[in-house]
């Protein structure tokens, strides 16, 4: 069915207009509905990719890096990101191939439409003035055929005998047919004129005008049709990359695995390599045996026990630095077997704190250094210092993956280095048959250099290897004792505040050197920790037996005393207590009963 708005809709003229106007308002709302789409598309992408930049790690952490559902998380992330780019990259598309061209296309619309209906006014306008012309000498022949007729009754009226009126009227009356008669030669031209005239208005001017209008129109609309084609073919490039971002996701969360990560991973980071602890002995309070210490010999070896620390105790204010070069290390000594107090006489009292070897080079960096310096080196052996090479003061599982992953690592580098000397030495071997490209001389020393880069590394990691060794050969013999019934009572112990020695056999000796070298110097900076506040407490804990500290570090107790918990066990087997804001040290963990955080308020009442 073919229609053609010059012929349909000839009389349409101002409802055309209306209707193309409309089509142009409707074609610019939609142009700036492409906008909006388009600024949402890049707000969200800005809103993704900030969220994912937001919960991504800001630096790369060993646990992310070994649990699954961190490494789904992150992969996650990244796929985030990209999915944010492929949302820019479509909101770009919508803004340059879309709403930049149908704006332009607007602005040329508006002006041919307005150049049509011109034509189309100026005609109607034509048109308009050849029908008033008609009107007009249509009127005037019919004015002129009234006034010839009345002429012609008036001279037919007069009377014959008066020959000179009647010549006169007959005068009059054929003046007036005259001009009737003209104005009808008038008339007849002005009809025939405007009937041209209105003939090829509507068979040839109109139907002009209105198809171009109309193809106007159809051109509009499908513009309209093409940009919504390519709104959806611009989402349509986007999608395979969003469907391959999906895809990841989805296989990131399936890969996922609980019981690998709960059986494997987690045993493999927490897994210190300790024996537990042995079976608790009974202890008869019924037997005829009374106590060797009455209450009175508790308050004298509390009282003593209180002087004692407050000579030797190196947290009170004048003497922290000893706290920080003293921290336990090794397992304290088991729970007494009976709670009578002179058993524990011969048994450990305190810790072995770390190798002489840090002690004496942290305490060297310390003298040479300014207050300032002083300040912050000390925070720093406060929070841990630095570690001994051998790791030995990780537990022995740990110190073993901490080993065999150096060993690794040095062994990667290892291998570097000789494939770096290999190419040297082949480089050096063209060089020499052919010495126009190059001086064989020149690499000696980037060789020598390899080399002993390579002694080095050989060198750390047979050292590296033996304490390899050691921390097997020690796992081994805690797996034999725990299958042959667990460990006894007499563990050897040094004491936090005194270096030690370890012997071939097992043994340790104490090494008061590095404490003597400090007290003698320690004088000089006490001012510099005048301004620091204790530790708050945490807690409270009650004695379940009697502790002696004899060394630097600990702290005395009697059976049933209430202390302030300061430190947590932080898996060495002591915890840092307070007795009074005044006296602080360390206490087997065994040896108490800790009550944290809102039990502390319900062990006070209820010891």
């Amino acid at each position: 069915m073919s229609c053609n708005w010059g012929t349909e809709l000839w009389d349409q003229f101002d409802n055309l207009e209306k209707h193309t106007s409309w089509g142009i308002d409707f074609l610019e709302r939609y142009t700036k509905f492409i906008k909006e789409r388009a600024d949402i598309e890049q707000s969200y992408a800005k809103q993704i990719r900030s969220l994912s930049k937001k919960y991504h790690p800001k630096r790369s952490r060993e646990d992310e890096s070994r649990y699954t559902w961190c490494l789904a998380f992150a992969a996650t992330l990244r796929q985030l990101n990209e999915l944010s780019t492929q949302r820019e990259e479509l909101a770009e598309n919508l803004n340059s191939q879309i709403v930049c061209e149908l704006s332009r296309y607007t602005q040329e619309l508006k002006t041919e439409r307005k150049t049509h209906f011109q034509d189309g006014r100026r005609a109607q306008q034509h048109i308009e003035s050849s029908w008033k012309q008609l009107e007009s000498s249509k009127r005037r022949f019919e004015r002129d055929c009234k006034e010839a007729e009345r002429a012609q009754h008036v001279s037919d009226r007069i009377d014959l005998d008066n020959k000179t009126e009647g010549e006169k009227a007959r005068q009059t009356a054929q003046q007036k047919k005259q001009a009737a008669e003209e104005s009808r030669k008038d008339y007849v031209t002005s009809l025939n004129q405007f009937n041209q005239d209105q003939h090829q208005h509507y068979h040839t001017l109109v139907p002009v005008i209105y198809q171009r209008i109309q193809d106007m129109e159809e051109r509009r609309i499908e513009r309209i049709c093409e940009a919504m084609r390519s709104s959806a073919e611009a989402e349509r490039k986007v999608l395979p990359v969003v469907s391959r971002c999906l895809d990841a996701m989805m296989a990131s969360a399936e890969g996922i695995q609980p019981r690998m990560v709960s059986l494997l991973w987690v045993v493999e980071v927490f897994k210190s390599g300790f024996e537990p602890p042995g079976d608790v002995e009974f202890e008869d309070y019924s037997a005829t045996m009374r106590r060797s210490i009455s209450e009175s010999s508790y308050l004298d070896n509390r009282a003593e026990g209180r002087k004692h620390s407050r000579k030797l105790w190196p947290f009170i204010r004048k003497n922290k630095l000893l706290t920080l070069l003293s921290s336990p290390r090794q397992p304290p000594p088991p729970p007494p077997t009976s709670p009578s107090p002179g058993a524990l006489t011969n048994s450990p009292q305190s810790p072995p704190p770390a190798s002489r070897e840090p002690i004496t080079q942290r305490l060297n960096d310390l003298m040479t250094s300014g207050s300032r310096t002083r300040k912050q080196c000390l925070r720093s052996l406060k929070r841990g210092g630095s570690s001994p090479a051998d790791c030995s003061h990780l537990p022995p599982e740990q110190r073993r993956k901490k080993l065999q992953t150096r060993i690794n690592n040095i062994n990667q580098e290892i291998q570097r280095e000789r494939e770096q000397r290999d190419a040297l030495l082949k480089m050096r071997e063209v060089y020499e048959q052919s010495p126009q490209m190059g001086d064989a001389g020149s690499l000696e020393p980037r060789l020598e250099e390899v080399k002993q880069s390579l002694q080095k590394l050989e060198e750390e990691l047979r050292r590296n290897q033996a304490w390899l060794m050691e921390a097997d050969s020690r796992l081994s013999d805690h797996s034999s004792r725990r299958q042959s019934g667990g460990c006894g009572l007499n563990s050897q112990a040094t004491t936090p505040g005194s270096s030690s020695l370890k012997h071939p056999d097992g043994s340790y000796t104490e090494d008061h050197s590095a404490e003597l070298h400090f007290k003698s110097r320690s004088s000089e900076f006490d001012d510099d920790f005048d301004d620091e506040e204790p530790l708050p407490s945490i807690g409270t804990c009650k004695s379940l037996y009697p502790f002696q500290g004899q060394n630097e570090g600990t702290l005395s107790m009697v059976e049933g005393e209430l202390l302030s918990v300061v430190e947590e066990d932080k898996g060495d087997g002591w915890t840092r207590v307070r007795r009074n804001l005044e006296e602080e040290g360390y206490v087997p963990t065994s040896y108490i009963k800790v009550f944290l955080d809102s039990s502390a308020k319900g062990a006070m009442t209820y010891i």
